[in-house]
C-alpha cells in the first residue's frame, strides 16, 4: 500500500504554484530553499510524476502538477474544516456558548432565557453578540455563532429556521407631537410624509416596516433619520418632532409613563415574528438545544 502524503508536502506545493519559484515559496513558508527542493522530489518519487519544472523566469507546474495542486487544494480545505469542527467540539465540551441576538431580542428576551439556562448549568459559559438581524445572520453563517435570534422578514440561504415568538411593532411619537392627542388613525400617506426616524437597513425592525409599506403598493421609506439602536430612537422622539417604528417590547414602559404615544396607522400590519436560527448543517447538541428549548417555549 503506497504511504500516504503528508498534508505539509501539498502545502509546499500549492506554494510553489502560488508564489512562481521555490526560492519564493521557501520564503513564505519560512524554510530553507534546499528543503524544499528536496522535499519537493521526494514528493514526486512518492507520486510517480513531475510536478515542477525551472525555467529562467522561475518554476511553473506541469500539466500533472496543475492538476495534483487542484486535488491538494480540496485535501487541504477539508483539513482545514476538520480542525475547525474538532476545535468547536472542544469548545462545546469546554462548556461554552456562542449566541447572537438582534437588539430587541436581546435587550428584551434574552436576559432571561440566559439566566433560565444558567439556572440549569450554572458552569456554563454564555457569550452573547448583539447586532442587526442582518449581522446576527452573518455570525451564524460563519461559525461565530452556534444559535442566533433574529427579527426580520426574510433568512439568508443555509440556515434553519424555527419561530419563538410573535411581535408587533408600534407607531409611536412624544407626547408633545401633535399626532399624540389624535382620535383617529394616522393615514399612511400621512406618515410616509411626516418626519420619519427609522432603525439602518439590516435592521429586524426596518425591513419589517419597509416590507409592510411596500405590500401595500408605496415605495420604501425614506426617513429623515436613520439611528442604530432603540436607545438613540427613543431619545430623538422625546426631543423632536420626529414619527418613530419600534418593536412594542421596547416602548411599553415609556407609553405606561407618558413619554410617548402609539398611534394607529390605517391598514398598516406590523406584525412580526422572532426566529431563532442555525446553520442547515449543523444540529443543536448540548447547552445550544437547551437554550433553543427555552426560547420556543416562551
Amino acid at each position: 500500500m503506497t504511504a500516504r502524503l503528508e498534508l505539509h508536502s501539498m502545502e509546499l506545493l500549492l506554494a510553489i504554484a502560488e508564489h512562481g519559484s521555490i526560492g519564493e515559496a521557501a520564503r513564505a513558508l519560512e524554510l530553507a530553499q534546499p528543503t524544499v527542493s528536496t522535499n519537493l522530489r521526494r514528493l514526486e518519487r512518492q507520486l510517480g510524476l513531475r510536478l515542477v519544472e525551472r525555467t529562467a523566469r522561475g518554476s511553473r507546474l506541469t500539466p500533472a502538477g496543475s492538476a495534483v495542486t487542484d486535488w491538494a487544494r480540496e485535501v487541504l480545505t477539508a483539513s482545514d474544516r476538520f480542525e475547525a469542527a474538532v476545535a468547536a467540539l472542544r469548545q462545546e465540551r469546554a462548556g461554552q456558548l456562542h449566541v447572537s441576538a438582534s437588539m430587541t431580542i436581546a435587550e428584551y428576551l434574552m436576559p432571561v432565557w440566559l439566566a433560565d439556562l444558567q439556572r440549569r448549568e450554572p458552569d456554563l459559559a454564555i457569550a452573547l453578540r448583539v447586532g442587526n438581524s442582518e449581522e446576527v445572520a452573518g455570525h451564524v453563517l460563519s461559525g461565530t455563532a452556534e444559535l442566533g435570534f433574529v427579527e426580520g422578514v426574510t433568512v439568508p440561504d443555509g440556515l434553519r429556521t424555527h419561530v419563538v415568538a410573535e411581535d408587533r411593532l408600534a407607531v409611536v411619537v412624544g407626547v408633545d407631537h401633535p399626532w399624540a392627542r389624535r382620535g383617529e388613525p394616522v393615514a399612511l400617506d400621512e406618515l410616509l410624509s411626516a418626519r420619519l426616524v427609522l432603525r439602518e437597513p439590516g435592521s429586524g425592525t426596518r425591513e419589517t416596516f419597509d416590507h409592510a409599506v411596500s405590500s401595500l403598493g408605496h415605495p420604501r421609506p425614506r426617513p429623515a433619520l436613520e439611528l442604530g439602536s432603540t436607545a438613540s430612537i427613543k431619545t430623538a422622539l422625546l426631543t423632536s418632532d420626529g414619527v418613530g417604528v419600534l418593536s412594542s417590547l421596547t416602548v411599553q414602559a415609556e407609553i405606561a409613563a407618558g413619554r410617548l404615544a402609539s398611534l394607529d396607522v390605517a391598514g398598516l400590519d406590523l406584525r412580526r415574528l422572532l426566529r431563532l436560527i442555525w446553520r442547515e448543517d449543523h444540529n443543536l447538541n448540548g447547552p445550544a438545544a437547551l437554550l433553543a428549548h427555552r426560547a420556543t417555549s416562551t
